[in-house]
């Protein structure tokens, strides 16, 4: 990680409750650097919303904790919350079926691989807790991407072409962009070897209190696991599991 960022997030730390407003001097002393570093290193938590200047004059200034942190530290909380509430739904869906089980949530611009429930069986994918992953590959990134608004996903798949993981070439937008349709009206996502080869990934979307999509459970496997009579029972116990977990975060159904 670049130094100036490191530095720049170290200063943070000078913050607490018995000190929640510091002045340019004393984040100086305390830091033991120069001022004009200290008041650059501040500036730039300052742009991002980090911090917020309470006070400026020609002799200091002085600095409380912005608002970003707010944001972050809420997000922090509610993956903490879907985690320990999703987990057990999740390791007795594991023990049924036998396949790796993950929760996946919306990160900014990207997916989120927040828990993971390993299965028995000889199989490795390229996926760990705390893993980021394009909104556009695998089955649990496209559920969440299926149902944002059509302007946040132009927004997401708007600049550089989209690459696939697991094989050469680029992904047609227009094609994507209607299969997150079918994704949205099916209520359920699919996908082949898009991040592991040889794997396939269903996805049911998870709801809380306020019937929004806040996070995809998804089930994975190898390919072979997921066709026929097998796959119809992988849906249906998938879905039912993320059902389980929506309620259980105060959603009521979609009528509510």
């Amino acid at each position: 990680m670049n130094q100036s960022v490191i530095k720049a997030l170290k200063l943070l730390n000078y913050f607490s409750p018995e000190t929640p407003e510091l002045t340019l001097k004393e984040i100086a002393e305390r830091a033991g650097i120069p001022k004009p570093t200290a008041y650059r290193l501040l500036s730039a938590l300052e742009s991002g919303n980090f911090l917020y200047k309470t006070k400026e004059n020609e002799h200091d200034s002085k600095y409380r904790l912005g608002l970003k942190l707010l944001e972050l530290g809420q997000l922090v909380s509610d993956q903490l919350e879907i985690r320990s509430i999703a987990l057990p739904d999740m390791q007795k869906l594991a023990a049924d079926i036998d396949e790796v089980i993950h929760l996946v949530i919306a990160n900014q611009d990207e997916a989120t691989y927040i828990e993971k429930v390993d299965s028995s069986r000889a199989l490795r994918l390229n996926t760990r807790v705390g893993k980021n992953s394009p909104l556009y590959l695998g089955s649990g990134p496209k559920m969440l991407l299926a149902n944002m608004s059509g302007a946040k996903q132009k927004e997401i798949l708007r600049g550089s072409e989209l690459h696939r993981a697991s094989e050469n070439g680029t992904i047609n937008k227009q094609e994507l962009l209607q299969e997150l349709r079918l994704i949205y009206e099916d209520g359920y996502a699919y996908s082949i070897g898009e991040q592991d080869a040889d794997t396939t990934g269903i996805s049911y979307p998870i709801y809380d209190y306020s019937n929004q999509v806040i996070a995809a459970l998804a089930v994975s496997g190898l390919s072979s696991h997921f066709e026929g009579d097998n796959l119809e029972l992988l849906k249906a116990k998938t879905k039912a599991t993320a059902e389980a977990i929506s309620r259980k975060l105060g959603y009521r159904g979609p009528d509510f």
